[in-house]
């Protein structure tokens, strides 16, 4: 919202919550948008912040010295700090900052500059999205990276249905089972970025995979703006981490036929021939 005391709260309420990260986005806005768009009225005169759709950017995005303040706001709470970045300038900007990871949203993965400037003049993972993404450009993405071997230990490739929110129909979770077939080998992990509602899909999602869920958080889903309704409250992230490490803890084979827990009822109820 354009808040910077809110990016705190927010990075502060993560970390209660019990996430790993908190990350934002980068934009410069005058690189991405043609004049035509940049002064065109938002297309939801009730979500914008700004008499154009480039003023309404504009307020919502924050300075190099502020990213800054946030990561190092979040490394001193003991949360990493990341962010997506839409063009060059950004890219350059953010890079100076040194986080362990850049994103490469759904709409910038085929960005070559960018990606070039992520892959060349940065050391860090590279998390790409691979919404609205053609299987052709997604294999084009990674051989980008793999033209000098930054793949298998950097990039990391997300899952994703670029929408907000997208129902239930259209996430298509078992497309994280293609890019394993396709991926596993040759780069460092399988992500999935979800828009949707509630938390049942990030679970299963995680038990087909998915090494890292990302998802939109906020404080009030009410709030002003497009993704606040695809996005999870307090409560919401809470129950998200819980049942994420109740089923890491459940995916696991038995260690023997007859677990200690099982002993006493076996004893007890466990039918004894004649």
């Amino acid at each position: 919202m354009g808040d910077f005391e809110i990016a705190k709260e927010l990075l502060s309420l993560s970390k209660t919550c019990g996430a790993d990260f908190g990350k934002f986005q980068k934009r410069t806005n005058k690189e991405l948008l043609t004049p035509e768009q940049y002064n065109a009225p938002h297309p939801n005169p009730y979500n914008s912040y700004g008499d154009t759709y480039g003023a309404h950017r504009e307020y919502l995005e924050f300075s190099q010295d502020q990213h800054a303040e946030l990561k190092k706001y979040a490394e001193s709470i003991g949360l990493g700090y990341a962010t997506s970045v839409w063009d060059a300038t950004s890219a350059r900007e953010i890079i100076e900052l040194d986080p362990v990871l850049i994103k490469v949203p759904s709409a910038c993965n085929n960005h070559t500059e960018m990606l070039t400037l992520l892959r060349d003049s940065y050391k860090g993972e590279i998390h790409l999205s691979t919404g609205m993404t053609t299987k052709d450009e997604i294999e084009e993405a990674v051989k980008f990276f793999e033209e000098n071997g930054q793949a298998k230990d950097r990039l990391v490739i997300y899952s994703c249905t670029s929408g907000y929110p997208v129902p239930f129909n259209d996430l298509c979770l078992l497309e994280i089972n293609n890019l394993y077939d396709r991926y596993e080998s040759r780069v460092k992990a399988i992500g999935f970025s979800g828009h949707h509602l509630g938390i049942m899909a990030d679970i299963a999602a995680y038990t087909l995979g998915a090494h890292w869920i990302e998802r939109h958080f906020t404080k009030n889903r009410t709030w002003k703006g497009t993704d606040h309704a695809a996005s999870l409250e307090v409560s919401g992230m809470q129950k998200l981490v819980r049942d994420l490490h109740n089923a890491h803890d459940a995916l696991q084979f038995k260690n023997t036929e007859i677990l200690d827990i099982e002993r006493v009822q076996r004893d007890k109820l466990k039918y004894r021939k004649a």
